[in-house]
């Protein structure tokens, strides 16, 4: 192996034999000035032991004062490179797509709600790992990755958001071209993709409705080591049938959230899931609160079901530890189950919201 390059400054009267771009050269002061003298030879060891015997010649030169301050007699047969150090230029490395995604992500979270964060620009954090690469010059190579590893609909999302993500880091310095930009609108959908968001809206029938209630509310398919009944969640499912509220809005009301009258419902904070758990976060997804009139049927509904005990801050519907209930655990133990059960097509839990607005 070639000696690495001495960086250590050389005390005056000393040699030193350097490689500066696999090349050797000779550095050294004299006359309050320092010196390079290149050798013209490619750094081996059989030519660095020739380098080192002309230090050695320039060092007696320079204590018997016979030393040549032009050079001649000390070059090669090519001529002295330079009398100053060569300077490298300073090449600052190219941000990679991971370095401007984590800093977009802190850019993003506080304007974001954790909901958000979690469950959108996550799954997009996810996606990132998984790309084969970060280099922003073979963004086609990404793209073609992308639309070949996730669903098309995600994909084009995926890739609008690199792009919003380019957009940013340009303006805030960090690179001089979106290599994303324009790409998702060339990325054309299917027709049943684009009519995704239509399809989606699947209520259930009335019939089917009261079907799932009176199920849940009788225990009819609960397993017999259960735990916890299913009947404990039939008020749950009854107020989400009779409002149309977000699943995530009735697990987050409180009875202050009921007027003293039982008349109406004000729907203001939603449970939501983020990395430290779930959370409430006040205000609803695109208004900061609604008042919902109760029907008779809603009123002898929650009169029933109040606890002489519940305080303004206690749960309507509290799981078994008096928690949120865990839409999770419910969809996967009770609405799945009773759905099944009934041969009724599956469809989410917040379809209850769409049969509300529908009928």
């Amino acid at each position: 192996m070639h000696s690495k390059p001495n960086t250590t400054k050389a005390s005056k009267g000393t040699v030193q034999v350097i490689a500066s771009h696999g090349r050797l050269q000779l550095r050294f002061r004299y006359g309050e000035k320092r010196h390079y003298l290149s050798m013209n030879l490619v750094d081996t060891q059989v030519n660095r032991k020739a380098a080192e015997a002309k230090a050695r010649q320039i060092e007696l030169d320079i204590i018997s004062g016979n030393f040549d301050p032009t050079l001649a007699k000390y070059k090669p047969h090519s001529a002295l490179s330079t009398v100053t150090p060569e300077i490298t230029p300073i090449v600052t490395p190219k941000a990679s797509l991971t370095d401007i995604w984590e800093k977009f992500i802190e850019y993003k979270r506080p304007q974001c709600s954790p909901n958000t964060m979690k469950y959108m620009y996550g799954v997009y954090s996810g996606y990132l790992k998984k790309l084969p690469t970060h280099d922003l010059d073979k963004a086609n190579e990404i793209r073609d990755y992308i639309l070949q590893s996730i669903p098309l609909d995600s994909g084009k999302r995926f890739i609008t958001r690199l792009a919003a993500c380019c957009s940013w880091a340009i303006k805030s310095g960090m690179i001089s071209e979106n290599p994303f930009e324009g790409m998702a609108t060339e990325i054309k959908l299917p027709k049943a993709s684009k009519s995704e968001g239509i399809n989606d809206i699947n209520p259930f029938t009335l019939e089917e409705r009261d079907a799932i209630i009176q199920a849940i509310e009788n225990d009819r398919f609960c397993p017999q080591k259960s735990g916890f009944k299913h009947s404990r969640y039939a008020p749950l499912i009854k107020l989400l049938f009779a409002t149309g509220c977000r699943p995530s809005e009735a697990i987050a009301l409180q009875w202050k959230h009921i007027s003293s009258d039982f008349k109406y419902i004000t729907f203001e904070q939603a449970v939501i899931n983020t990395d430290s758990g779930k959370q409430f976060r006040e205000g609803l997804k695109t208004q900061e609160k609604r008042r919902f009139p109760c029907n008779e049927s809603l009123r002898t509904m929650l009169k029933s079901i109040k606890p002489q005990d519940a305080t303004p801050e206690s749960l309507i519907f509290p799981s078994p530890e008096g928690k949120p209930v865990d839409l999770n655990n419910f969809r996967n133990r009770t609405w799945k189950t009773v759905l099944k059960g009934l041969g009724i097509e599956y469809r989410k839990l917040y379809q209850t919201r769409h049969t509300f607005i529908t009928h």
